[in-house]
């Protein structure tokens, strides 16, 4: 991951964690073509442009819906489609103002991973299933807790 800043240190590539299945299967269901085509050949999408739990790596549903974020100021015109879309360009060498404010997201979600530690027993990775799905959803890999 070259280029990164010093703070923003992903466990996962963005092929990565399409491959294990985040959002169930709805983010970039479209293959927009901006990104690498090998995104897509083991990535876990949508068929039919609706959320499936269980095309989630754990099998549950562990996020919120984009007018959610919308309503809640998190989303930038830049990427309309959140976070992610901002982490695969970022993954892909596009530096912006907004860079900032997403890093300091993607740390802020480490409370999730203090609490897995805190109360899950180490490689137990069926618990704690629906904080672990929103850790992928942010590169953030608990299976290695």
């Amino acid at each position: 991951m070259q280029n990164f800043d010093q703070r923003f240190k992903p466990d996962l590539t963005p092929k990565e964690m399409l491959a294990l299945g985040v959002f169930g299967g709805l983010y970039f269901s479209d293959k927009p073509k901006e990104f690498p085509k090998s995104w897509w050949r083991s990535a876990k999408l949508s068929p039919d442009g609706k959320r499936h739990k269980e095309l989630n790596y754990f099998n549950v549903n562990a996020s919120q819906s984009l007018s959610v974020w919308q309503a809640k100021g998190w989303i930038h015109p830049q990427d309309p489609r959140g976070w992610f879309e901002w982490y695969c360009r970022y993954y892909l060498g596009r530096r912006t103002d907004d860079d900032e404010r997403q890093i300091k997201r993607w740390l802020a979600m480490r409370r999730h991973v203090m609490q897995i530690k805190n109360n899950c027993r180490a490689g137990d990775i069926f618990c704690r299933p629906k904080q672990r799905q929103a850790l992928l959803h942010w590169a953030y890999d608990s299976r290695k807790m």
